[in-house]
């Protein structure tokens, strides 16, 4: 039963972890999900998407969502499968997204357990996906789009805006006023000089700031991503090698594709095939058409970078990528080697030493990416062993995540502290990292919070 009489801010995940974004806010008898995302990386952390949710789903008014990544969205299926009946507020872009990631999510959760079942590698019996590709249409009836800077009344004393985060199209910072007390979700903070996205809009006052630290122990090189990529892409070439670029589908592919059209018109690289084998990354090229104020891209340079690669839809010529050969490039799904038509080019490719396997963006620990960045050999894929003898390149400089010195400068600039800062989603060493820095640099009352706790709002320390 809820509770009208205190407002109250319970941290039901992206603790200990820099998945499964979930934020409960009780107040005058309504309660607020932020974000509704799905656990990645550690088994031990991927079974609390099968573990019934901590509250009853039914008792949720609204879900808000910062922004379209599954770690932020990708539990919204479920919930609204097991008894969720309120909307899910997001941006239009935001919106717009989730009609191809979740569906997709779903249906790569079916085909994975399909798989599971004919190689008899699934400790159940038969497997079973978290949801469904249904289950995930189903609930996109739920969703409700919304512009940025445009306050949205939740009933029971809660306001809430969308704020420009930049990351990715349509991400967005919330900002809650809960029964007067002013609460702020940074969600995922873009870089400020991001080659696609506009910088994230500046901290306005706020009396409780619940901050992401992704790399709150980290600051990204200072290396031109762009003269880094080609490097490795002439490297490869000259051995006749296959470049695979493990990339988000949404965000990080396009920034990919923008350097490396950039790189051909300047000659700065081997004219060899490129391949985009991500109908989704496809899918999504139209929403930034769609949305050009909330990315840097000229028209002609839009059209440029999408006329870079060859546009990979079905399954059969995805297979037939694993028997070209290089030199070549395939960028594909997904970032995190956690599933996708990537692990199939893995296989086929994985084994070579002249190939090179390049890791795009944040690995969350336990996932295969996050193996291959700390040395690995071996992947398990699809129940079997897979040598990998490829060079693998960690590419830091092409983060959309604000680094640790542009979220404490991000920071600075609020008009006053907070009363207090929660630090969540990263992993423990990272959150930490960031909580000290706070501390000492900014002078500010800062915690990182437990898995389930719950913390008044009016009286957050």
């Amino acid at each position: 039963m809820k509770d009208s009489n205190e407002s109250t801010l319970r941290f039901l995940g992206a603790t200990d972890t820099v998945t499964g974004s979930r934020y409960l806010v009780d107040s005058g008898g309504q309660r607020i999900l932020i974000d509704c995302g799905l656990f990645q990386g550690f088994k031990r952390i991927r079974v609390r998407n099968r573990a019934p949710f901590p509250v009853p789903p039914a008792s949720i008014d609204a879900v808000l969502l910062t922004h379209a990544h599954l770690d932020h969205t990708g539990y919204v299926p479920a919930l609204v499968r097991d008894g969720f009946r309120g909307r899910v507020h997001a941006t239009a872009a935001t919106t717009e997204l989730c009609t191809l990631l979740l569906p997709d999510s779903g249906h790569l959760q079916e085909e994975e357990a399909r798989y599971a079942d004919l190689h008899e590698y699934s400790s159940h019996h038969p497997a079973v996906p978290v949801y469904t590709a249904a289950d995930a249409v189903r609930s996109l009836n739920s969703f409700e789009p919304h512009g940025f800077e445009s306050p949205l009344d939740l009933g029971g004393g809660i306001q809430a805006t969308f704020v420009p985060a930049g990351h990715i199209l349509g991400a967005s910072q919330i900002r809650l006023t809960v029964q007067g007390t002013r609460v702020h979700f940074t969600g995922d903070l873009g870089r400020p000089h991001d080659p696609l996205m506009h910088r994230p809009r500046a901290l306005g006052a706020a009396d409780v700031l619940v901050a992401e630290s992704t790399y709150g122990n980290r600051v990204h090189p200072e290396t031109n991503p762009e003269d880094e990529l080609g490097e490795v892409i002439g490297r490869a070439a000259n051995r006749g090698g296959v470049v695979l670029v493990a990339a988000f589908a949404v965000g990080r592919a396009e920034t990919l594709m923008l350097h490396l059209s950039r790189l051909r018109r300047r000659g700065a690289i081997p004219d060899i095939p490129i391949y985009l084998n991500s109908p989704m990354a496809i899918d999504a090229s139209g929403m930034y058409q769609r949305h050009p104020e909330e990315h840097r891209l000229q028209e002609r340079e839009y059209k440029e970078m999408y006329r870079v690669a060859i546009m990979t839809r079905s399954v059969d010529d995805s297979k037939l990528l694993n028997l070209r050969g290089g030199p070549m490039v395939i960028i594909s799904a997904s970032g995190m080697l956690t599933g996708g038509r990537i692990l199939h080019h893995l296989q086929a490719y994985g084994s070579d030493p002249k190939n090179v396997v390049v890791l795009s963006g944040y690995q969350a620990a336990g996932t295969r990416g996050a193996a291959l960045a700390g040395g690995a050999r071996q992947l398990r894929i699809f129940g079997e062993d897979v040598p990998i003898k490829a060079e693998i390149v960690m590419l830091d400089s092409l983060s959309a995540h604000a680094d640790s010195n542009e979220i404490i400068e991000w920071m600075r600039a609020a008009p006053q502290a907070p009363r207090m800062t929660y630090v969540t989603h990263g992993e423990p060493d990272a959150s930490d990292a960031l909580r000290v820095r706070i501390r000492r640099e900014l002078g500010w009352n800062v915690r990182v919070p437990e898995y389930l706790e719950a913390v008044p709002l009016k009286d957050p320390r």
